[in-house]
């Protein structure tokens, strides 16, 4: 019928053939014997326990787990459940539940722009100030409509300055600074985003040298950037190197590490900057001249001219928890705090407090201690069994397995089983050497499971360098066995606690 049952009746096959050979070797009984019943679901008894999962892992880390039955919240299974550990990317769920639960699923973000003085014959008397409202997911493409938006509305000309502002969420360089400067998923948090705060750098070989490119990339428009700049430097070692020169972001490349070509996206540490450029140059392709952008340094005050709204939340967060985006959880979290607190939070560790404190008081949870609301720094801390309680009572307040993405089961070849019987809604959580798993199992007989997985080699990740946090070596098979250990919990738990 399926794997797991298959596995039962091979079960059940393999001891009777190894009865059968037993008695050929054998002289016959005198009598006939009487019949023995089996045990009321012996086949459970005979599936690996947990220890012996754990084990056979060869992960050599700490690994805590629980799960309990999601409609009652009885815990069925518990081990280490009460390790703090960190939860990666699976504390993103919580994110969501927070975002949701304080600015409701219909929330939008929206990105203005405002005119300082009166419009007469096109021209703008004053100030255009471009300001940012936090959307996480703002594009080149969604500035185009705005620019669009300002020609369609009568404007050709700007008097004054042209501004940014982006100053409704804390401006931040970087979300964890432990990671390699390089790395995409760790960019520059403001109230005016684009792109998630990357820059798509590419480069092609041409005779002996490279012809580089930084352009504000998306699906329909690539304008070029000059506001985060590459050089090609002959050299080896390191790969990158990061440097804020002259208010700019400026990076430079090993020219043995290119090779004929490539691509691959680069951080912004300006994001304010960043839209403004972007911006600029649509504008102008629309026909309207603008200065180039400085930071406004009071909050904005004027007339609203063109409006973008971004998608609802439900729709930003079942994306962010589809995708992992680091920038989307940060920013929704920082927003739902700001709301919460009547306050711009000052950094990500006082966002994340007042997030834990909703925690805490809200679902009784004993030890959690997160430090962003991604999942990036490795020093958040939360147990199995508080991530678990958390999910299970959050299942009734918000659409949180809805917007969980599946967990796909898989062979020894790493490939999906598309007919697997149990069916699993979770969020994964990945940092080098450390694995996490939570969500929902649907079991094929109709029960429902609500779970968390955590495992870390801690002192494994400490020993890496700053420059091995992107691809350390062993990182990649260790996280494969991880995942594996998740998919043999899974099923442990399809075999004993199915009815």
């Amino acid at each position: 019928m399926t794997n797991l049952f298959t596995r039962r009746r091979f079960l059940v096959t393999g001891l009777g053939a190894g009865l059968g050979a037993s008695a050929a070797l054998s002289n016959a009984p005198n009598r006939s014997l009487r019949p023995v019943s089996s045990p009321k679901n012996w086949h459970k008894r005979l599936h690996p326990g947990v220890e012996e999962l754990i084990a056979k892992s060869n992960l050599n880390a700490t690994v805590g787990m629980c799960v309990a039955d999601a409609q009652t919240g009885q815990v069925l299974e518990s081990t280490a459940g009460d390790a703090a550990l960190p939860p990666a990317s699976v504390a993103k769920a919580l994110t969501a539940c927070y975002a949701l639960e304080t600015l409701g699923k219909d929330y939008r973000f929206e990105t203005r722009l405002l005119t300082t003085g009166p419009i007469s014959d096109g021209v703008v008397q004053g100030d255009l100030i471009l300001v940012g409202g936090g959307d996480p997911e703002l594009n080149t493409d969604d500035l185009a409509v705005l620019a669009s938006d300002l020609s369609k509305a009568g404007v050709t000309a700007v008097t004054g300055a042209f501004k940014v502002w982006g100053a409704e969420l804390p401006k931040l360089a970087e979300i964890d600074r432990k990671q390699p400067a390089q790395v995409g998923y760790n960019p520059a948090i403001s109230g005016l985003n684009l792109n998630f705060n990357r820059v798509h750098f590419e480069w092609r070989k041409q005779g002996a040298n490279y012809a580089v490119t930084m352009e504000a990339r998306s699906e329909r428009h690539r304008p070029a950037v000059s506001m985060s700049r590459m050089q090609v430097k002959p050299r080896s070692t390191p790969i990158y190197t990061y440097a804020d020169l002259n208010g700019r972001d400026h990076w430079t490349v090993a020219r043995a590490a290119l090779g004929n070509g490539g691509s691959r996206w680069l951080p912004i540490r300006k994001p304010d900057l960043y839209a403004g450029e972007v911006f600029q140059t649509l504008a102008r392709a629309n026909g309207i001249k603008l200065a180039k952008p400085e930071i406004a340094q009071t909050a904005p005050d004027g007339q609203t001219i063109a409006t973008f709204q971004g998608a609802p939340l439900r729709d930003v967060l079942q994306r962010m928890l589809k995708y992992s985006t680091n920038l989307t959880a940060e920013v929704v979290g920082l927003t739902a705090s700001r709301v919460r607190s009547g306050a711009v939070p000052t950094d990500l560790v006082g966002s994340a407090a007042l997030m834990n404190a909703w925690l805490q008081e809200t679902f009784d949870l004993r030890d959690v201690r997160l430090v962003d609301h991604s999942g990036l720094g490795d020093a958040s801390r939360i147990a199995p069994q508080d991530m678990m309680r958390a999910l299970q009572m959050l299942r009734q307040r918000v659409e949180i397995k809805a917007l969980m993405k599946p967990f796909h089961m898989r062979d020894a070849n790493r490939k999906i089983i598309k007919d697997h019987p149990i069916s699993v809604s979770a969020k994964t959580g990945t940092l080098n050497f450390v694995s996490g798993l939570a969500g929902f199992v649907d079991l094929p007989d109709g029960r429902e499971l609500v779970f968390a997985i955590f495992a870390a080699d801690m002192p494994r990740r400490a020993g890496l360098s700053k420059a091995e946090r992107e691809n350390p070596p062993g990182a990649k098979s260790w996280n494969i066995r991880a995942k594996t250990l998740q998919q043999h919990l899974i099923e442990r738990w399809g075999v004993v606690y199915a009815a």
